[in-house]
């Protein structure tokens, strides 16, 4: 629950808690989609497919929030520019990370809980997945109130896809292209297999929008030869990744990689992305409060890198007291991603802890998420919300939110999944 400091009680709270007059039109939300997708029978199954893709109901954001997370955005962009902090998170990156062609990495996921502190910041993802569609969702929502219609109406969604565009050129340009690009991949393992695969045919559509040749592939499908990355004869210009393989060094990569490396590429977001901004490790560098001073940061930004919670490397010199303090903790491996085998220490096995401690991990402050009720057949629910920013360097283009039950955000409950933030 956030207050001001007056210990008022603030309104995103009180609509968090008791709005429950906005929800989403769900029928209106799949013919979009559908009109967009090139194939609309398969976009309307995928989305049958996935009942718990969107949340029932949009999330409440106070501005001060919204202005104190960007301040963070700000002072860690600053931070990864500094070369003090990059030999500090580089020591731990992947050879391939060293390579710096220029591109900053599109989409890059700032997700943070609330709290009457204030929002803390959770993790940084350089992948992160659902701009497309929650851009769709945040026009898809119905609203009987005046306060509701007014932070609809003041949703950035409708500038989301110009802004897309820009920021795809700039990547281009970054790394000395001068024409435009011709041919774009969006790439993942076995993308059709992949949860938020309606998004990629999302993607697809708005970039043939803009005169690209567009292929949604598997990266084993890919060769290099002769200085050319190509999808069978078709040579590819730029690849829009969303691998969670963040070295490019898992088995059908290897074309990837080598055009990558060669520079035959523009691959956005990249390994040196990933290793400046999203490596989980470097929430240790973070979150160390005497460390910012040696950034070259200025006194605000080094203030705002508070909301980042104190992240401690599980080593076997640090195991003994992290277990004893376990409760206090939320444990993550250090290159994992999606919640995959994350623990919260007061739910935490001896066995599960043996694995934990043998290293790769990260233990993390506990910062509670706030809650969002929502209504479902008629009965009201508590669900955790996350808030995410989509931005690119540094710069917002979407804030969003995932709604959700258990450890850690998922689209398998009830009610819950993505849903549109609207500042208040």
């Amino acid at each position: 629950m956030t207050h001001d400091d007056r210990g008022v009680e603030n309104r995103d709270a009180v609509l968090n808690r008791e709005c429950f007059c906005i929800t989403l039109d769900r029928a209106s939300l799949v013919a979009a989609i559908q009109a967009e997708a090139l194939d609309a029978d398969l976009a309307a199954a995928l989305l049958d497919g996935r009942p718990h893709l969107f949340a029932e109901m949009p999330v409440f954001l106070a501005r001060a929030d919204l202005d104190a997370m960007l301040a963070v955005v700000d002072a860690i962009e600053a931070a990864a520019s500094d070369p003090t902090y990059q030999a500090a998170v580089m020591a731990w990156a992947p050879e391939i990370a060293r390579h710096d062609f220029g591109p900053r990495g599109v989409f890059t996921g700032y997700d943070f809980h609330l709290g009457a502190s204030g929002p803390k910041l959770i993790e940084v993802n350089t992948n992160a997945g659902g701009a497309f569609l929650n851009a769709f969702l945040a026009r898809a929502q119905g609203a009987c109130c005046r306060e509701a219609r007014d932070a609809i109406e003041a949703t950035p969604a409708a500038n989301f896809e110009a802004a897309v565009w820009q920021m795809l050129e700039q990547e281009w340009r970054s790394q000395g292209r001068a024409s435009q690009p011709r041919t774009l991949a969006i790439i993942d393992d076995r993308p059709t297999e992949q949860y938020l695969f309606p998004e990629f045919l999302l993607a697809q559509r708005a970039f043939e929008r803009r005169g690209l040749k567009v292929r949604i592939v598997d990266p084993a499908e890919l060769s290099f030869a002769q200085g050319q990355l190509r999808h069978g004869d078709e040579a590819i210009d730029l690849v829009y990744n969303r691998l969670v393989d963040f070295a490019l060094d898992g088995e059908g990569h290897r074309a990837l990689r080598d055009a990558y490396v060669a520079g035959a590429v523009v691959l956005t977001p990249n390994p040196r992305n990933h290793a400046l901004l999203a490596d989980k490790r470097n929430l240790t560098v973070l979150s160390d409060p005497a460390a910012p001073a040696g950034w070259g940061l200025s006194p605000t930004q080094q203030r705002s890198l508070s909301a980042v919670p104190r992240t401690i490397l599980v080593t076997p010199e640090s195991a003994e007291a992290l277990w004893s303090a376990r409760k206090r903790y939320f444990f993550k491996p250090a290159g994992g991603h999606g919640g995959k085998a994350v623990y919260r220490g007061d739910k935490m096995t001896r066995g599960v802890w043996e694995e934990v401690q043998r290293g790769g991990y990260i233990a993390q402050e506990l910062a509670a998420p706030t809650e969002r009720r929502i209504r479902i057949d008629g009965e009201v629910q508590a669900l955790k919300l996350d808030v995410r920013l989509y931005t690119y360097a540094g710069s917002p283009l979407l804030a969003a939110a995932r709604v959700y039950q258990g450890q850690t955000t998922n689209f398998r409950t009830p009610g819950g999944g993505f849903a549109p933030v609207f500042v208040t």
